[in-house]
């Protein structure tokens, strides 16, 4: 089977998971009017689906030895599906944030558990040109999210924004269930963690529930501070009882590998860099610029296609040039091209910005890719599950700290400059 073909199908239902957490925020206002909520109580709704993504993330792997990870994705899928429905259907704000929880539930298994899939029936020679292809949904979900969302809500109404899920969802599950080969059904009879799952669900829960309410408050900060300090001493309790137990359910020895720790610090404080980037470029376009949200949408796509272009010639850039020089000077080149969106004003020519994005989303792309990839290097195949949920669970956290980070700092300056 050519070496595109898996990633791309599971590409079709990443890219239904990761355009889903960002088209909802467009719609916001015209959701909350119509269940009659106030547009910032839904931020709840919001928190929900990252918090069931930390709860059941630790879970993938263990899930996916069990039963198999080509049956646990479909499982993900159909789940993500039901949650979609729910929330098309939802009337109020509680139906509303407990259809998001169950969509978090879903979403949390097809990440991690996509890319087990794709280590486990792709040769080590050819995962890095497989890992481009997976990460495609990864950059265009976000950046095609909130102009898709703006037009169904404007156009048509905020529910199809989950019902356009249900088709997505429906391919790709023919897809996987035809093309897919089943080869790890059944592999490990280990015992489930029940004890790891529980701290750990409170770990991650609690740090994602407390950078979720600083980066915009809808409750007392104090809130925020206090679940990220629970969320901490739960996760020392976790690493003693980790070192106690056979088979925990998130293994800290990994961290002894030094190619999986250097990718996991490396791409997560990238990630913390990055921050709020696909959540506040719209908003500056938008009301800065004054641009409409489907200009916005426009303006920020551009960034896709760097992304797209880059799948043709990462192989060969990393071949080439090797990982350490390759990330250092990708990071670095996009930190720089994230900066210089600091300096756009209104009258700034189009060209030149959308020409910045264009580059940005390029170097980010490759960038993503060979960590991606880098992540699995030094794993061997009984311990690729763990690494999965492990790089998932870092992923969540530090995107939560970056958006964190990014709210921080614009608070900060608005009370420094203009208050």
């Amino acid at each position: 089977m050519p070496v595109r073909i898996i990633p791309l199908i599971l590409a079709v239902a990443l890219f239904m998971e990761n355009m889903d957490s960002t088209v909802i925020a467009t719609s916001l206002p015209a959701i909350a009017a119509d269940i009659g909520a106030e547009p910032i109580s839904l931020k709840l709704a919001l928190t929900a689906y990252f918090v069931a993504l930390a709860i059941f993330i630790p879970l993938s792997g263990w899930m996916a030895d069990r039963f198999g990870a080509k049956n646990v994705f479909r499982a993900a899928i159909v789940v993500f599906m039901a949650g979609s429905i729910c929330c098309a259907f939802s009337d109020s704000l509680l139906t509303f944030v407990l259809s998001r929880f169950l969509q978090g539930v879903g979403g949390s298994m097809m990440t991690p558990v996509a890319r087990l899939v794709l280590v486990r029936t792709t040769k080590r020679s050819e995962l890095v040109s497989a890992m481009a292809w997976l990460t495609v949904p990864a950059l265009i979900g976000p950046i095609s999210g909130p102009p898709l969302g703006g037009f169904l809500t404007t156009y048509y109404s905020w529910h199809w924004i989950f019902w356009i899920n249900v088709p997505i969802g429906i391919l790709g599950l023919i897809l996987i269930t035809k093309f897919l080969p089943a080869t790890d059904e059944g592999r490990n009879e280990r015992p489930v963690d029940i004890p790891g799952l529980v701290l750990t669900a409170i770990t991650f829960a609690g740090v994602l529930f407390g950078f979720s309410v600083i980066s915009l408050p809808a409750i007392p900060i104090a809130v925020g501070y206090a679940s990220i300090v629970v969320g901490a001493i739960a996760g020392l309790f976790y690493l003693r009882h980790a070192k106690r137990v056979q088979f925990p359910i998130l293994d800290p020895a990994l961290f002894r590998l030094p190619l999986f720790r250097s990718a996991i610090i490396g791409g997560s404080l990238f990630r913390i860099g990055l921050g709020a980037f696909p959540f506040l470029m719209p908003l500056m376009l938008q009301i800065s610029f004054g641009l409409t949200p489907f200009e916005s949408g426009l303006t920020t796509f551009i960034a896709a296609f760097g992304a797209i272009i880059s799948k043709f010639g990462v192989q060969r850039l990393y071949k080439a040039f090797g990982f350490p020089r390759t990330l250092m000077l990708l990071a670095l080149i996009g930190c720089a091209f994230l900066a210089i969106n600091g300096f756009f004003m209104p009258n700034t020519p189009h060209w030149l910005l959308m020409g910045s994005l264009f580059v940005g989303g390029l170097c980010r792309s490759f960038f993503f890719t060979g960590v991606n990839a880098l992540v699995f290097a030094d794993i061997d195949e009984q311990n690729a599950s763990q690494a999965t949920a492990i790089n998932a669970v870092a992923q969540q956290l530090s995107i939560a700290a970056g958006v964190a980070v990014a709210g921080g700092v614009i608070e900060f300056t608005s009370n420094t400059f203009h208050g």
